[in-house]
């Protein structure tokens, strides 16, 4: 990242970094305001900016903790890593246990929900509520032909790595509200983004993708899946933008029957990039089910 990137970006992104080392590798995080831990989990090929307005919105009352993942935003981007599901569920335990977060709320995106999820089951005892956004933590119920172009021997390595077109394409792709996407945002999505090297973590995300039980992913996710009926006593929150092209209406059914008493808000003009396309929405939602499901 250039200075001239610098400057477009960062006026949206007015928060202090804080690193854990892991195994020689700088994990990325922020750390803002005070009081019980909202934990956000980012999912692929975004990072801890996505939250932004979220952490803004919270931060006054609540304690906004936002992590990159390896190979993710202001973290390292090591060239010879475990890039899998598993490997970022232990690097975010590691978090959770080195700066010892209790009564944690998840807030998870994509990605991130199997891994926040994924990180609730090893330390049960420490999550007390779930707000998830367009995510899944089971084995995929479909693929779409997009992402398996991206899967494509050479050529999708090619296409993410060189051409940038994955984090490129959810620029449009992701949202229902293109006039959102100004020039600031736009750099801050890509900025950790922006070279071949920097693009592993979001090449290895797409290839960790269970095409069959036969990859080891596939075996994770359906642990995930089996573990989940046991974080079903605690409040959830399932808020979805309803015009998403990779987390479709069945991914939310099915977390709706594993999570049976979870309360439901589907966003009607909200694409995948949910947060992005409705954070002033998503605010008092979340507000009002903290406030809630703490009185409870």
């Amino acid at each position: 990242m250039n200075d001239q990137q610098s400057d477009i970006w960062r006026r949206l992104y007015p928060f202090e970094s804080h690193f854990l080392e892991l195994s020689g590798a700088r994990y990325h995080y922020l750390d803002e305001g005070r009081g019980q831990p909202l934990l956000m989990v980012h999912g692929n090929p975004t990072w801890s900016f996505y939250w932004r307005d979220l952490i803004l919105g919270f931060r006054a009352e609540h304690r906004a903790v936002a992590v990159d993942h390896i190979g993710c935003g202001l973290s390292d981007k090591p060239q010879d890593y475990s890039y899998t599901l598993a490997q970022h569920i232990r690097n975010l335990v590691a978090l959770i246990d080195r700066l010892d977060l209790n009564q944690i709320t998840l807030l998870a995106h994509d990605w991130g929900g199997a891994v926040g999820l994924g990180a609730a089951l090893q330390r049960r005892e420490r999550f007390s509520r779930f707000v998830l956004f367009n995510t899944a933590a089971f084995p995929p119920p479909f693929i779409p032909l997009r992402i398996r172009l991206c899967r494509l021997p050479l050529l999708g390595s090619w296409a993410i790595r060189r051409a940038n077109l994955f984090a490129r394409a959810a620029l449009w792709m992701a949202t229902e509200k293109p006039a959102r996407m100004t020039a600031e945002v736009r750099a801050g999505l890509l900025a950790p983004y922006d070279n071949w090297a920097h693009r592993i973590a979001i090449d290895r995300f797409v290839r960790d993708i269970p095409f069959t039980h036969r990859h080891p992913t596939w075996h994770t996710l359906n642990e995930i899946q089996c573990g989940l009926p046991t974080l079903a006593d605690c409040p959830v929150q399932l808020i979805w933008g309803m015009r998403d092209w990779c987390f479709r209406r069945s991914c939310l059914e099915r977390l709706r029957q594993l999570f049976p008493h979870g309360e439901v808000h589907p966003l009607e003009d909200a694409g995948h990039y949910v947060v992005q396309d409705a954070h002033e929405k998503i605010v008092p939602l979340v507000l009002d089910f903290l406030d809630r499901s703490g009185r409870g």
